[in-house]
């Protein structure tokens, strides 16, 4: 039994590190894809993880196979495809925000047929991302994947993380963003996301909205300011934790990895008999290991351990 399967992209993080004497652009090929990336954080913290998804046959995707497996995240499910391995050119700011340009590849590949010959009956999340969602044959996996597992029992956890360059407009967008919501047990997205989603900024709002369409915990992030959060009718602020940032790349994928740990290693079950003070202790452990990526640069790199955070 895993804890957690994430389904989506892992690709390279073309992440840039500094310039050098000439200001050229000096690059790191980190590790990532966002639901790589939960995979891996929650692995780091003691789950038992799996990922399903598709890289090339290339050094690039032999990298990524040995990095799951050299963090703990079975990549048993993971296919080689005949496109090349996906890249993300990552470009940081001075104040250390990510802006994005993908370089798609096998990740858009995965197909329903693959998807089927893998068992999802034995895991208590499927965790995917809106990525997956774009144009291509991932599309269609990713949403028979997420059927197929909660008809099986496992709960469903989503990231409607927008990247506006992979979508054709901002209509089809969020039309396919909202598309998996009545299939969602456990949805975090950002305060710039849940407009595109929720047709409005207002916390208290847009949160009561998504609740009304079956999602039953959901989780806002907001920066350095913390993150909000909707509970049945419980909501509430967590502050976030003050750090020197370095790169924010990978910070709300370890938030979301964090808290799909803590609610999948409940010895009641994952939602069971989850009261608010122990969400908010949950929370605040999750805004501490964001933070502790924040500090350090790439994704997956940064990520920390259990021992780094006791």
């Amino acid at each position: 039994m895993y804890d957690i399967t994430s389904i989506g992209e892992l690709l390279i993080d073309l992440t840039q590190v500094g310039v050098n004497e000439q200001g050229v652009g000096l690059f790191a090929a980190n590790p990532g894809g966002a639901p790589a990336n939960v995979a891996v954080a929650a692995a780091r913290l003691g789950c038992r993880c799996s990922f399903l998804g598709k890289v090339g046959r290339d050094g690039f995707g032999d990298s990524l196979l040995h990095t799951l497996q050299s963090n703990g995240v079975d990549p048993s499910n993971v296919y080689r495809g005949e496109q090349a391995t996906t890249m993300a050119v990552v470009t940081i700011s001075p104040s250390g925000e990510r802006s994005f340009r993908f370089l798609r590849g096998a990740d858009q590949s995965l197909t329903v047929q693959e998807v089927a010959g893998t068992d999802l009956s034995h895991t208590k999340f499927l965790h995917f991302g809106s990525v997956s969602l774009t144009p291509g044959a991932s599309r269609s996996a990713t949403l028979f994947a997420a059927r197929q597992a909660r008809s099986a029992g496992a709960l469903i956890s989503y990231d409607p993380n927008f990247r506006p360059s992979l979508w054709d407009s901002r209509e089809s967008a969020v039309q396919w963003m909202a598309l998996p919501l009545p299939l969602v047990d456990i949805l975090k997205l950002s305060d710039e996301e849940l407009p595109l989603i929720a047709h409005t900024s207002n916390l208290e709002k847009g949160t009561l909205e998504l609740s009304g369409l079956g999602v039953r915990l959901i989780m806002v992030t907001l920066g350095a300011k913390g993150v909000y959060y909707r509970w049945g009718d419980s909501t509430g602020l967590v502050p976030g934790v003050p750090v020197s940032v370095a790169d924010t790349n990978g910070a709300g994928d370890t938030f979301l990895g964090a808290v799909l740990r803590c609610l999948a290693l409940r010895p009641e079950g994952p939602l069971e008999q989850l009261q608010t003070p122990e969400l908010e202790q949950i929370l605040t452990f999750a805004n501490r290991a964001a933070a502790l990526t924040c500090s350090r640069s790439g994704a997956i790199p940064a990520m920390p351990t259990l021992a780094e955070l006791e």
